[in-house]
């Protein structure tokens, strides 16, 4: 069985590394660590396919260490007791130090990974740790506090073109590869390097099993039919996806915003999720300042959940540049929430008496509803200067329109209603 294009190309050296030019190039800490030889425990968080494992080897060689492998899928503590046996006799019989590499760190309980811990504070290991899950949840803080974490970023499509370009001419083939070829090549492969490489050895076979000469668009879709992005439905990815949206949106740009919409849509997101989502941002971002936005909101939702993908599709996309181009407000989401920041820290006061309800006539000799002054009846509909407040509390004011969209005319009803309060408090005041 012949070795996988990609294990063929993986480099030996950093100098042979393709991407992460903020880890790897002169000056850049990776660089510094190999050249020094002296490693500390790390954890090398990123999507698949672009070097997790391969820079842990290179690490490992430049160090001088014994290197250990463990996948974390298919080891358990005992597994991790021989390593620290190894490690022991290592340093006794050869004085070389140990390097432990667990991939998929984040698939490890926590009684497995606690199992490094003593190991890793005495020096006795070298832990590095690979992961597609955001550490800050998946590794324990005891651990975590151990290593330094390092960042791994998607390839970029320059990066994919250099593996692409390698791979093709490892393959040593008498065929050719255009340009839009490989354009869609690189799109296929979603910033993961061993996923390209796999994709480039089937077009490259199916080429060849059909005596074609050249590597053209047709025959690159005819061969990979379908795109499966990277899109982790509850991972980091999912959450950065639906986290630029909302930012998108909030922040006006309602092309951004149709890119994400259409990108998560595209990688199988549940589309009733962003339709919810959608409805907090109309709340959390708009509110006042454009009512109507909730009504879109909500009705993109009740479209979709009648007509489905890909119809109801078309309803969120509407849904997203009408909430992108609406104009922006955080005013009532900031009011509610001081409002309930500022119930729960004074708790409970009675209502006053005005304002209680009054339907017997034993709630009414009790003086509910005394002194209530039904605003109906008053001129403009507002009765001036009541208080609305419990006795001990306020007036507050929780709720500062902001001078955009709607919010401009609700600020200027407030401030006239409250000039109105101020012009009877005078008034009282001038026949006292």
């Amino acid at each position: 069985m012949s070795t996988p294009l990609a294990d063929q190309l993986r480099p030996q050296s950093l100098a042979e590394f393709v991407g992460q030019p903020r880890l790897i190039g002169d000056g850049k800490p990776l660089t510094l660590a190999a050249r020094s030889g002296n490693l500390q425990s790390m954890i090398l968080w990123g999507p698949p396919g672009v070097g997790k494992t391969t820079l842990a080897r290179i690490l490992a060689q430049s160090s001088a260490a014994n290197l250990v492998e463990l996948s974390a899928v298919l080891s358990g503590v005992k597994e991790i007791r021989d390593v620290v046996a190894i490690a022991k006799k290592n340093r006794e019989d050869f004085d070389q130090q140990t390097l432990v590499f667990v991939d998929e760190v984040h698939r490890f309980n926590k009684t497995q990974q606690d199992a490094f811990l003593p190991h890793v504070e005495s020096g006795l290991l070298i832990f590095i740790g690979a992961t597609t899950e955001n550490p800050s949840f998946e590794v324990n803080n005891a651990l975590l506090s151990r290593a330094t974490v390092y960042v791994l970023e998607s390839l970029t499509e320059d990066d994919l073109l250099i593996v692409l370009e390698r791979g093709f001419k490892h393959l040593d083939v008498s065929i050719d590869i255009d340009k839009i070829a490989k354009t869609i090549i690189v799109g296929h492969a979603d910033g993961d390097a061993r996923k390209l490489l796999n994709m480039l050895e089937i077009i490259v076979v199916a080429a060849k099993d059909a005596s074609r000469n050249i590597i053209d668009e047709d025959f690159v879709v005819s061969v990979l039919p379908r795109v499966f992005r990277l899109f982790d439905k509850q991972g980091d990815v999912f959450y950065d996806n639906i986290s630029a949206l909302h930012k998108s949106v909030r922040g006006s740009d309602p092309d951004a915003s149709l890119y994400w919409l259409t990108r998560m849509i595209d990688g199988g997101v549940d589309p009733m999720y962003v339709g919810r989502r959608m409805i907090r941002m109309a709340v959390e971002d708009i509110g006042l300042a454009d009512p109507r936005a909730l009504t879109v909101a909500l009705d993109a939702v009740s479209a979709y959940g009648r007509l489905g993908s890909p119809e109801g599709d078309l309803a969120l996309g509407q849904c997203v540049l009408y909430l992108a181009c609406a104009p922006k407000s955080n005013a009532s989401y900031t009011a509610y929430n001081n409002a309930l920041a500022f119930t729960q820290k004074r708790g409970s006061s009675a209502v006053p008496a005005h304002l209680k309800n009054a339907p017997t006539k034993l709630m009414k000799d009790l003086g509910h509803s005394d002194g209530y002054r039904y605003p109906h009846n008053e001129q403009d509909g507002y009765a001036a200067n009541v208080q609305y407040f419990p006795d001990n509390v306020g007036p507050e004011q929780f709720y500062k329109p902001v001078d955009r969209g709607l919010e401009i005319k609700i600020k200027e009803k407030l401030d006239r209603l409250r000039q109105l309060d101020a012009n009877q408090i005078s008034s009282r005041k001038r026949k006292n």
